[in-house]
């Protein structure tokens, strides 16, 4: 007689109930999970916490979960470990990247830093841990305003990764900033033109704008804020129309908060849909779940960069 062998589990196996079992893991495991705005409906939904990255960050500082799972991209998941370097923190996709902070390499900027050495360097919190390490203070599109105008006029600031919230900062608090030439690639295709049209054609819309954007749409924005503060002035304005330029991911929340609402996700050039972030979307409900389940892809900070990286996040919070 033959011994009948047990069948080996399949560790990527899906279960039909996802939110469920996602619950069951958050239960058994002491975890919460963290998401963008931007991170597709159904993570949103499952999420303990939702926000923007100054948000993220402030929730990622205070948790009192054993294991941090974020749905998100590489730099947040980062964010989170170098404030938590005991917890375990992970990540559905270790290819959700960012454009903006690969726009920025570190020996490269390194270099820049040493050319302007009587400077200070405050870095947008879209960036590596090396970058982080490499900077005085960190900032969020939320509070980049407030940070630079708490620093003495003349103190001389470089300014980084993002060229276009660089130059948002510099004209509302009169600062010449010395900006990094990096970019997102979200912010940077909305169609300036067909922007025009679509005001045209939606006369009442308001259009609202992300300071990521090139200046060339920026200029055409009745408001100009972060996620949160676009997802905000939504719910507060009169208008009942809304085009929207930022990563269509938030209108999701924008349309939960003011369902009679109508919001236009702004065109990008060449009509493609380059106005979705190709990294935020590599998430999905069934990676999350696997992350959860198997307890990878697991997010670390090499502690001498941990360490560097963390006073300027900590000058962040505390200045925020």
């Amino acid at each position: 007689m033959f011994a009948t062998a047990t069948p080996k589990a399949n560790p990527n196996e899906i279960p039909s109930d996802l939110f469920g079992a996602i619950n069951k893991l958050k239960k058994e495991l002491n975890a919460v999970v963290l998401a963008h705005y931007y991170q597709e409906a159904d993570i949103q939904d499952i999420a303990d916490y939702l926000g923007d990255s100054l948000g993220l960050s402030q929730q990622a500082a205070s948790t009192n979960a054993e294991v941090i799972v974020f749905a998100g991209v590489h730099f947040m998941a980062e964010t989170a470990k170098i404030l938590n370097p005991d917890k375990l923190v992970l990540l559905p996709d270790l290819e959700a990247g960012c454009s903006l902070a690969d726009s920025c390499p570190p020996e490269e900027f390194k270099a820049f830093k040493a050319a302007h050495p009587d400077h200070i360097v405050i870095s947008y919190i879209n960036c590596s841990a090396e970058i982080k390490a490499l900077s005085d203070i960190i900032c969020t599109s939320s509070n980049a305003v407030k940070i630079v105008n708490q620093i003495p006029e003349d103190q001389p600031i470089i300014f980084a990764p993002d060229r276009n919230l660089g130059r948002y900062v510099s004209e509302q608090t009169g600062r010449d900033l010395v900006l990094w030439q990096g970019s997102c690639i979200v912010h940077e295709t909305f169609s300036e033109k067909r922007i025009i049209e679509l005001k045209v054609e939606h006369s009442t819309a308001e259009f609202i704008a992300h300071p990521e954007c090139e200046p060339t749409v920026l200029r055409h924005a009745d408001f100009i804020g972060s996620t949160t503060a676009l997802l905000n002035y939504s719910q507060q304005s009169q208008s009942d129309k809304f085009i929207v330029a930022t990563e269509p991911g938030i209108i999701h929340q924008m349309q939960k908060a003011a369902p009679d609402k109508h919001f236009i996700p702004a065109p990008a050039m060449d009509n493609c849909a380059c106005n979705e972030c190709p990294y935020m979307r590599l998430n999905t409900l069934e990676k999350l779940y696997l992350a959860m389940k198997n307890k990878t892809p697991e997010i670390d900070v090499p502690e001498d960069i941990r360490l560097r990286a963390l006073k300027p996040i900590q000058r962040m919070l505390e200045m925020s």
